[in-house]
């Protein structure tokens, strides 16, 4: 065991030089140090950073420092993380992850715009199989139910970014979608799956404003019980990469993966609202049923095919709703009235997550190699989430994105252009609902990850 230590030590030594010869090489893998000599031992650093330039419609009397801003333009960065993890030896994995999210012009961080950065995930696991048939988990981990998108693997995702309502109680009762969890996973034959057991956070510590007990369901700010989670995916073809919890985006047609899968989420009492002089208590149960298909179609004209298809049903108790901007662009409103229960009302915000249904579906393609810009590949896409929440009296809350990804080289440098439309509606503190016009929002994505 100190022989391990001390190779572990002079491994992240290392790493500094690692990273000059990363510069020199190229393509080769100089953020890794092996352990031992056939690599199956090894610790790998490695870094993201994905920059957006955005034009935004914005909700009705939305404010900027003050200001009427029915339109915006701003700079941001949506995430910037660095990961740690490693092999130690036969048994033994650990992962890390240390980064910060969503930060703009408008961010606000007690006050301050140095930012909060903190650690996304700390695991260890361990391997009480000789394959990957089951591995045991615990620390602060991503490794969840419900769906694939709500464990993705960012920085290889199609899309500009995740449908997010698919990280269910991201920011809420979790810390950017990672929660204090035990947790088994594995591969035996085709199934792979993974089960856990989360202590979720106490909403009255996600650095809110909270909503007052009302007739609407909100997360409890009473009470304490444990979250149970499961994920059953079935892979037709080849399997997918078992390393960590994440889980691809998109190969880029360097496997043969087709895939269904279940999903679920339940937390006993996880929320509450008041009928008459009482508070009633609700348990929160997401479900979710999907597929994945990603494959090369003509090798040598080098396209590929990615595609998936989620319904989703989430109770999260009666009447819940939240809307939900990413990186806002905007910080007030200057419409009075708006449902403090609901969140944020104003920029880029619209319906996110509530109870009832949701279909997500997104689709990709891979343009023959010779249908290029400059030395990158070009794949188009788009997606659609059509969602009926019961708090909007099942009114139609779709959302539609459109682009097209540059591949400068794979998902290690590409830019990314993507048209978003979404639905317009304010919630009313007196519970009417009000539909308004349509916003969209166009955005410019620079990832570089290695």
């Amino acid at each position: 065991m100190n022989n391990i230590i001390k190779k572990t030590i002079l491994g992240l030594c290392l790493f500094p030089f690692a990273m000059q010869a990363f510069s020199q090489t190229g393509e080769k893998e100089a953020l890794k140090v092996n352990l031992n000599q056939d690599g199956s031992h090894y610790v790998q650093a490695t870094m993201l950073n994905q920059v957006w330039l955005r034009y935004n419609q914005s909700q009705p009397g939305t404010l900027m420092q003050g200001v009427a801003a029915p339109n915006t333009f701003d700079i941001g960065l949506r995430r910037t993380r660095f990961q740690l993890f490693g092999q130690i030896n036969d048994r033994v994995f650990v992962y890390f992850q240390f980064g910060q999210n969503n930060f703009n012009a408008q961010s606000q961080y007690a006050g301050s715009r140095k930012v909060a950065a903190f650690f996304h995930d700390a695991v260890c696991e361990y391997k009480a199989s000789k394959g990957n048939q089951l591995k045991l988990g615990a620390g602060l981990t991503i490794a969840n139910g419900l769906s694939r998108f709500s464990q993705p693997s960012i920085g290889t995702i199609m899309t500009m970014d995740v449908p997010v309502f698919a990280q269910a109680t991201v920011d809420q009762t979790d810390q950017f979608s990672r929660k204090l969890s035990v947790y088994a996973r594995g591969q035996i034959s085709k199934l792979d799956y993974r089960f856990s057991l989360s202590d979720p956070f106490p909403i009255t510590t996600n650095g809110q404003t909270l909503p007052a007990l009302s007739s609407h369901s909100t997360f409890a700010q009473r009470g304490r019980h444990l979250q149970l989670q499961g994920y059953l995916m079935w892979q037709f073809l080849e399997h997918e990469a078992n390393t960590t919890p994440y889980m691809t985006g998109t190969y880029l047609g360097k496997k043969k993966v087709f895939n269904v899968a279940v999903g679920a989420i339940h937390q006993r009492n996880a929320m509450w609202r008041s009928s008459g002089a009482d508070t009633l208590y609700q348990d929160m149960n997401l479900f979710c049923v999907e597929s994945y298909l990603d494959m090369p179609l003509n090798k040598e004209k080098g396209t590929a095919i990615s595609a998936y298809a989620g319904a989703f049903i989430t109770q999260y108790g009666k009447d819940y709703l939240r809307f939900n901007g990413i990186m806002n662009p905007a910080g007030a409103s200057s419409i009075m009235g708006l449902a403090t229960d609901a969140g944020s009302q104003f920029g880029n915000a619209y319906p996110m997550f509530g109870s009832g249904k949701v279909l997500y579906t997104q689709a990709g393609y891979l343009l023959p190699s010779k249908v290029h810009l400059g030395n990158g590949r070009l794949m188009p896409y788009a997606s659609a989430s059509l969602a009926r929440f019961d708090r909007l009296q099942s009114k139609p809350c779709n959302t539609f994105n459109a682009g097209v990804n540059w591949l400068l080289q794979a998902h290690k440098a590409k830019i990314t252009l993507d048209y978003q439309n979404r639905p317009g509606y304010l919630v009313h503190a007196n519970g009417s609902v009000e539909s308004g016009a349509r916003r969209s929002a166009v955005t410019m994505q620079y990832q570089i990850f290695f």
